[in-house]
């Protein structure tokens, strides 16, 4: 039961057209070992067409994704440069300071502390250390360009909220399911500490 509601699912999922009929006397004649209706030549013709009609309904779908998305970005980021307190760099990386501290500032070879908490432009969370409690660690350019950049400019105590154009964040790399192509990303930044300094 469970393998029919996989199967469904990745079908629906891959948004591929199938003929229902088709496929369940696939299914029926493979389980009875009865005579297929098609020869393997023809049947492996068949799986690969449908393989490339998938992989071009997928390229499709992203890249109207990755350009409603920076469309969509562009538009945030217009609106949001004009925001009381937003700071715009020569990059087009947007910060605004929250809270300023009065530690050190990080260097490139430094590792930091920081608590963050992650959305797109429209408030949805896609991470949160915050949300998870627990602080993370990482290099000062272990990180996405935006990042490092804000960073950079961070003092130990700072809270900042970062609003990085999709070139400082992951491109038109589809990072994973919340995170689209050519997507706009809004942090709030917390420097809690530099752990090491090389």
């Amino acid at each position: 039961m469970n393998f029919g509601k996989n199967l469904a699912q990745g079908i629906k999922q891959d948004g591929a057209d199938v003929d229902l009929d088709l496929l369940l006397k696939g299914i029926k004649d493979a389980l009875t070992k009865a005579k297929p209706s098609y020869s393997e030549p023809e049947l492996t013709a068949a799986i690969e067409a449908f393989g490339k009609a998938l992989e071009a309904k997928a390229a499709s779908v992203g890249k109207a994704a990755a350009d409603k998305n920076k469309k969509e970005g562009e538009a945030f980021l217009a609106k949001n440069k004009k925001e009381k307190g937003v700071q715009t760099t020569a990059t087009g990386l947007q910060y605004k300071v929250v809270k300023a501290g009065d530690g050190k500032a990080p260097q490139k070879t430094d590792t930091v502390r920081v608590h963050y908490h992650g959305t797109l432009p429209d408030g949805t969370v896609f991470d949160s250390s915050k949300d998870r409690g627990e602080p993370i660690e990482f290099s000062v350019t272990g990180v996405i360009k935006g990042w490092t950049e804000a960073l950079l400019k961070m003092k130990v105590g700072d809270k900042w909220m970062l609003y990085i154009p999709s070139d400082l964040a992951y491109g038109p790399q589809q990072r994973s399911e919340a995170i689209g192509p050519n997507q706009v990303l809004v942090f709030e930044v917390e420097l809690l500490g530099i752990v090491s300094e090389k």
